[in-house]
């Protein structure tokens, strides 16, 4: 569950994002894309097909990562349906298969020479999900690779890295998705040389990985579950206690409540549930990445927003801008998986970061063509 409104990605330019990492794109190679047209070596495309969202970015990087020319995102809710049924529905299929022809001609239009695509939870478990992959290839001509869970957790650092607090010791960053969620543990004192604040200083990120996990659950599957349109106290609890059953092998094995009881510890978190609780607690009358991403919320506050919306019917939910009707049902979800979070890993301070996968596939394209190597870009990323 990304960030509210569809059309606030084209509002989007000199994104501080960038990544190392190596890659067989150059800019001679249009990556995941049959192309009938003269490509730009110096236009890059990201897409990601989520459980719950399509969303592309087309960029041209800058001296600090890149410039967002174009972008698209749509709720396709791909993965309706799937933790039931083992399978992806010929109607989520269609509205996804809608969804990505949009995003082909946007390709075409800004004559990409470089794009990796890239499709997540939904497709990793759904028996058809190759099936899907290959019918969108042979129709459509992307070629969408079914992304590692491993490699989604890397590139979700390495998409929100320039928002890490180098006052603190350690980070948890994490990403609340429609059918997964990523936690990964940074321990920054593994970083190499000097980080300034954007990423494309910090194209090592992904060096401070400890520790990670990824979760089989997300907001689609929690809401499916435990019926997100009507949640009780109680079924808000045993949403929280079913993902805190997910979290406690993690937490045993690595023991990273000691570092939280030190302080010098914060969470940054990538997801739509986190954007979502920030436009709410700004009190936006309707969304606004520039407000919302990088901003710090108190544990607290993020608390009395959930409680808030605890009190809301289906329909008032609905009602609020930063929510709208094709999150209305998800938001609580999203709301206690955020819950189980804070209650392993009392941390006092989260950031919000309205970036990630994306960010993190575009600055790997870039630098693996070399465009930030004089600003220590030459070193290998993830995968």
């Amino acid at each position: 569950m990304q960030g509210p409104g569809e059309d606030r990605d084209r509002k989007r330019s000199d994104s501080d994002a960038a990544k190392s990492g190596a890659s067989d794109r150059s800019p001679g190679n249009s990556g995941g894309v049959s192309r009938g047209y003269s490509p730009d070596p110096s236009v890059y495309a990201a897409l990601d097909l989520g459980t719950n969202n399509c969303r592309l970015l087309v960029a041209k990087p800058t001296r600090r990562g890149f410039h967002v020319i174009d972008a698209f995102s749509r709720i396709v809710r791909l993965g309706e349906g799937v933790s039931a049924t083992g399978q992806l529905s010929e109607a989520a299929m269609t509205r996804a298969f809608d969804a990505l022809r949009i995003c082909h001609t946007k390709i075409q239009r800004q004559r990409v020479g470089s794009a990796k695509l890239v499709a997540t939870e939904a497709c990793r478990i759904a028996d058809n999900g190759q099936l899907f992959i290959d019918r969108v290839r042979d129709d459509l001509g992307l070629d969408i690779e079914i992304l590692s869970r491993e490699d989604e957790a890397k590139l979700a650092v390495c998409g929100c890295a320039s928002l890490i607090d180098l006052d603190s010791d350690h980070a948890m960053v994490f990403d609340i998705g429609g059918g997964s969620s990523e936690l990964i543990w940074l321990d920054l004192g593994l970083r190499r040389g000097h980080w300034r604040r954007s990423l494309a200083d910090r194209l090592d990120a992904h060096t401070c990985i400890s520790a990670w996990t990824s979760l089989p659950v997300g907001v689609v599957s929690m809401a499916e579950r435990f019926d997100g349109r009507n949640v009780t106290e109680a079924s808000f609890e045993a949403m929280v206690a079913h993902v805190t059953a997910m979290i406690e092998p993690f937490e045993e094995k690595y023991r990273l409540k000691q570092h939280i009881a030190k302080g010098r510890v914060h969470l940054l978190g990538t997801s739509g549930t986190v954007t979502t609780v920030a436009g709410i607690l700004l009190g936006l009358p309707r969304y606004d990445r520039n407000r919302v991403d990088g901003c710090w919320l108190a544990t607290p506050d993020v608390r009395a927003v959930t409680e808030g919306l605890m009190r809301r019917t289906y329909d008032q939910r609905i009602a609020e801008p930063c929510i709208g009707r094709e999150r209305a049902d998800l938001v609580l979800a999203g709301c206690a998986i955020l819950e189980a979070i804070l209650r392993m890993w009392p941390a006092q301070r989260l950031r919000v970061a309205d970036r990630g996968l994306r960010e993190g596939i575009l600055a790997t394209l870039m630098a693996a063509d070399g465009h930030f190597q004089d600003r220590g870009a030459a070193r290998r990323g993830p995968g």
